[in-house]
This record gives C-alpha cells, structure tokens and sequence, in this order.
C-alpha cells in the first residue's frame, strides 16, 4: 500500500540524518532519533564528523555512518562537505533530515533529490559578519527546508519570518539519565566538600554562549559564604582555556571536570543546577536537573520559561547579580530549595518523551515521503524512482 494509506507510525522508509560538529545536545538528540527509528524498522544512515561516531556511536544501533567534515564555522572546507553528501545521496533515500544550522545550510548546497527537514536547535546570536552570514544561511536553510522542526517557539517564529514554507515545533526530549552508580556522599567526596558545603553545578558545552564566564565571575562571590560553596561545570568546548585563566585570575572555588559520563551522580551529588547562557532551546540539562529534582536557577531566555515554568527560578540574562542573588537566597533556605525540589519531576511529567519525539519526526517523514512529486507506487508495494 501507499505510504498515505499506512497508519501513523507504521513508515518503514529511509532517511539520512546529518549533524555537524558536536559534543553535546544535538549529537544526543540525533543519538536519540537513531535508536527509535532503528527500533521502528527505519533505515538510517548517520552523516557528520568522525569525532560524533566515537563518541554518540550512532552504529551501535543498526545505523549507517558516513564520515563528513562539517566544522562549527562555515569555510572553503564546506565544499568538500557538499559534494560528500552529494554522494551519500545518490542512493536515493527518501527524506533527508538535516540538525542545526550548519548540517542546514551544507544539506541545502547539496541539493537533495528527497525531502529536506532541517531541526533548527539554535539562534543566531552572532555579530558583525559573522552574524550577517549566519543569518544569510538562516534564511537560505529555511526557505530551501520542506519542513523545518523548531526546538522551541521562538525558532519557529524565527524560520517562519524567514521564509520557511512549513515551519513548526518539534521539540528535543532529554535521553533519560541512567540511575546513579555512586552515593551522594561518595560524589561530594570526589569534590572534598563537608556535608553541610554547597555544590552547584551546571552541565554544558563550554562556549561563549553558555555564559560560564558570569558562572565564574559570581562564584568568586561565594567564597564569603559560610560554608562556602563549590562550583563544578562538566562539559568541553572552546571557552575551556579562557575558562581556566578567568577562575585562576579571580580565585573562583570552580572546578572544570571536562566530559562526563556520570551527570546523574553529578546531580545526586549537587545542591542547586544552574542555566545562565544567553539563549537556549529546551536546554538538556535544565530537563535533566528538573527530572533528578536539584533546583534550578536558568536565565528567563528562548525556550526555557516555556520549559520550566513555575519549577525554577528564573533570572535575566547576562545579569551577574541576579544571579547571585537567586543562588543566594536558595542556598540559606532550605524550605524554598525543597519546594523546587518538588516541582521539577511533577513539571518534568509534562515533557515529550523521547518516544514522542521519534512519534513525531518519523510522522513528519511520512507524511513529506508520501508528497514527493518524484515517486510512484511500485508493483511490489514500494517505491521506485520516477525520475527514470
């Protein structure tokens, strides 16, 4: 039968999901989507960067990978990029489902024959020309996108001024953290901290963006506090060096743990969770500090007041006292950190699930694959190429 005439969820089609570099949240996402759809009986063929195979194994799952450079900034080293796409392609799947705008814009150059879906994870912050040419690929990946999936609503809005013909919200469920392996009292002794000593810890690619930099800069505060309070951030990324030589010119009581594998003992082990980057979607971390019921402090930025509503507290962004003050006033009131507490994994039940979020891509693809202009029903039931 015609994949229009199949139930909702039944697709069994092939699709190429294609990232650029990442360390973080849209290399877990695309981890996600290939677990579920392989579960589904969907072909999949990962396209990105070496490094995302060693350390997402998207083949661990069934999937394809084939390996293509695609760095964090545009370059000459893009065409390249297009033209191994271009290659992946001519095996004809049928959609391609580009993340990020990078994988976008490299997906739109190659000019694929399937339909193209583009999950916008990011806003354009960027200023000067690198901001002008990133909004110039923002504009050239929504209108060149069949569907474009935005993490969160502004980015909808965003795509939709832009051109985007079909633009809507597809949210990125956080993989469910598996149990902690280690006490609570064992995670703090890995920091040396008594049992009264505050731990605040925030999770995240160590880029301007993120604003660790602010995270730092108030922390030399606590040092007053009584006790006072440790600061560790896990994650890499480029800020680590400037990082490093900022907590060491202010003596801030900050710890750079690097990549982690133990976020959920982290978060055993932590007091409080803080968000205080410029912009997020539907941040991981926030979702993972509100299901482990840490408080949380994040910046009133992008998806996140969406995300959280009344189960953080809610800061603006690029406000050092602010910040300062909201981590303050949980830290001495124990009522208070327990209510947040409380909130996060009842909040945390109203989230899509990483089941619902591969529910809702793969009904996208299905309905996309059924539209295309350049297929026909094959005698055997599937479909052949109708570009002869």
């Amino acid at each position: 039968m015609a994949v229009s005439d199949q139930p909702q969820g039944s697709w069994t089609g092939s699709v190429v999901l294609l990232l650029a570099s990442s360390t973080g949240g849209i290399g877990q996402h695309v981890a996600s989507l290939t677990r579920g759809l392989r579960e589904r009986g969907i072909q999949v063929t990962v396209c990105g960067p070496l490094a995302t195979e060693q350390q997402f194994r998207f083949t661990a799952t069934g999937a394809g990978f084939v390996p293509v450079e695609i760095p964090a900034d545009p370059g000459p080293g893009d065409v390249g990029s297009v033209r191994a796409v271009r290659r992946v392609l001519a095996a004809g799947p049928d959609v391609v489902h580009a993340h990020g705008l990078r994988a976008g814009l490299v997906a739109a150059l190659a000019r694929p024959a399937a339909p193209l879906i583009v999950t916008w994870h990011n806003s354009v912050l960027g200023t000067g020309l690198r901001g002008r040419l990133s909004r110039w690929a923002q504009r050239r990946v929504a209108r060149a996108a069949q569907v474009t999936l935005g993490a969160s609503a502004d980015l909808v809005a965003t795509a939709t001024a832009l051109g985007a013909p079909d633009a809507r919200l597809g949210p990125v469920a956080a993989p469910q953290l598996p149990p902690p392996r280690r006490s609570r009292a064992a995670v703090r002794a890995e920091f040396g901290l008594g049992a009264q000593q505050p731990l605040v810890l925030s999770v995240g690619r160590l880029h301007p963006q993120k604003r660790y930099d602010l995270l730092v800069d108030v922390s030399a505060r606590w040092r007053e506090l009584s006790p006072p309070a440790q600061v560790a951030i896990a994650g890499t990324g480029p800020s680590y060096l400037s990082l490093a030589a900022q907590i060491s010119a202010v003596r801030a009581p900050v710890t750079l743990l690097g990549h982690r594998n133990d976020v959920s003992d982290l978060l055993l082990g932590a007091d409080l969770a803080v968000v205080c980057s410029d912009w997020e979607a539907r941040q991981l971390f926030a979702q993972e500090a509100l299901r482990a019921g840490v408080p949380l402090v994040a910046t009133a930025v992008g998806g996140l007041p969406e995300l959280v509503g009344d189960a953080a507290v809610l800061i603006p962004a690029g406000d050092v006292d602010a910040l300062d003050a909201a981590v303050r006033d949980l830290l001495r009131d124990h009522q208070r950190r327990a209510d947040y507490a409380e909130r996060g994994p009842v909040r945390a039940r109203n989230w899509p699930t990483e089941t619902d979020t591969v529910d809702l891509v793969s009904a996208v693809y299905q309905e996309v694959a059924a539209a295309r202009p350049d297929r026909q029903d094959a005698p055997d039931g599937g479909f052949v190429d109708g570009r002869g």
